[in-house]
C-alpha cells in the first residue's frame, strides 16, 4: 500500500496519535453500524428505543433489545485495526476518542480511551445513579438496584441526552495536543462529537481519515486513504516498525 510521503514525513516525527473512531471500525468485527444500508436504525425507531422515555415507558422491551445488542458484541472480537491502535502504543502516545459503545478498543489493549457515547458493558441505576460496572445481567427482565430498587439502565447515551463532558473534554484536549488526528470509521458529522476532529485540525493536527468510501470530511482532512481500516492500519504500523 502506498501512502503520500507527507503523511509518512509526519508519522516518523509524530510522537502523540489520536484516533477519533466510529461505526465503521466496529462493522469490520461482524457489528452492524446504525446508519448504513444494514443499520441497526433500518430496522428500529431509534425513539422507541434509545431514550429515556422509552425506556421508563417500557423498560423490558428496551432492557431486552440491549440485552440482545450485549450478547451481538460478545461473540464479536477486537479486528485488526482495534488491535493495531493498541500497537501503535509502543511507538507513540495514543489516546482514542471513540463513538462506539462496544467496548472493542479495550478489549483490544488501548489504554487511554475516552468514550463519548458511553460503554454498553456499564449500567447505572436510574435513582441513585449507582454504577454496576461491567456486570453481565441475565434474562430479558430490567433488572433493579439492590441499593435503591430503582430501575438499572445501560450507561449510553440516549436521543435527547448530553455526552458525558468529562470524556468530550479530555477528548478534545487530547486531539489538539496530538501530531496526527486519525478519523476512523465514521464521517464525523454527528455533533457535537464531529466538534473534536474539527478542534484537531484547527490546532495544527495533521488530519486523516481512513473510511472505505469518501465523506464530507474529504473537503477538510488533510489526507484521505480509502480501505478497511484493518487492512490500512496494519500497513502504517509496519512502516512505523521498519523506521522506528
Amino acid at each position: 500500500m502506498q501512502f503520500k510521503e507527507q503523511f509518512l514525513k509526519k508519522l516518523s516525527s509524530a510522537k502523540k496519535l489520536v484516533f477519533f473512531t466510529g461505526a465503521g471500525i466496529s462493522a469490520e468485527s461482524g457489528i452492524a453500524t446504525f446508519r448504513g444500508a444494514d443499520g441497526i436504525w433500518n430496522k428500529m425507531k431509534p425513539e422507541e428505543l434509545a431514550s429515556f422515555n422509552a425506556f421508563m415507558k417500557n423498560p423490558d422491551l428496551v432492557w431486552e433489545w440491549y440485552q440482545h445488542r450485549r450478547e451481538i458484541i460478545h461473540k464479536v472480537e477486537p479486528n485488526a485495526a482495534h488491535l493495531t491502535i493498541a500497537e501503535l502504543e509502543q511507538y507513540y502516545e495514543v489516546t482514542v476518542v471513540t463513538q462506539n459503545v462496544d467496548n472493542l478498543h479495550k478489549r483490544a489493549g488501548s489504554s487511554l480511551i475516552y468514550e463519548l457515547h458511553g460503554n454498553i458493558e456499564r449500567n447505572f441505576c436510574v435513582d441513585c445513579h449507582t454504577f454496576v460496572n461491567e456486570q453481565q445481567f441475565t434474562g430479558d427482565e430490567v433488572p433493579k438496584c439492590e441499593k435503591c430498587g430503582g430501575l438499572i439502565r445501560p450507561d449510553v447515551v440516549w436521543f435527547g441526552e448530553n455526552l458525558p463532558q468529562d470524556q468530550f473534554s479530555a477528548g478534545e484536549i487530547a486531539a489538539e495536543w496530538s501530531d496526527i488526528c486519525f478519523v476512523v470509521g465514521t464521517s464525523a458529522v454527528v455533533y457535537p462529537a464531529a466538534y473534536i476532529p474539527q478542534s484537531a485540525k484547527r490546532a495544527g493536527s495533521y488530519l486523516v481519515e481512513i473510511n472505505i468510501e469518501p465523506t464530507e470530511l474529504g473537503r477538510f482532512v488533510n489526507y484521505s486513504i480509502f480501505g478497511k481500516a484493518g487492512d490500512v492500519l496494519p500497513e502504517i504500523l509496519k512502516f512505523v516498525e521498519d523506521k522506528k
